[in-house]
């Protein structure tokens, strides 16, 4: 394991665009279809969904750019490393 950041693809960059463009769509979706059938037209329903949408995408990001954000992942300094050996 190296201490040197990597660097992320612009492919990458792009998907995780793309990710959060899509989760926030679903989630507008949602919001319209409960603001429309359930809360007669209100619109906090299609603003609390949206977020929900990008929330998940920033999670996801988050993730795969800082892997110690990963439940269960443990980070071991690399004086520990050498111990083991």
């Amino acid at each position: 394991m190296s201490s040197a950041p990597s660097k992320t693809s612009s492919e990458e960059i792009i998907g995780q665009k793309a990710n959060l463009i899509v989760k926030s769509g679903i989630g507008f979706g949602v919001g319209v279809v409960a603001s429309v059938l359930i809360f007669r037209r209100r619109g906090w329903p299609i603003a609390l969904s949206t977020g929900f949408g990008a929330g998940g995408a920033y999670a996801d990001c988050d993730r795969s750019f800082n892997p110690a954000r990963i439940p269960g992942t443990r980070i071991v300094p690399p004086s520990a490393l050498k111990e083991q050996k």
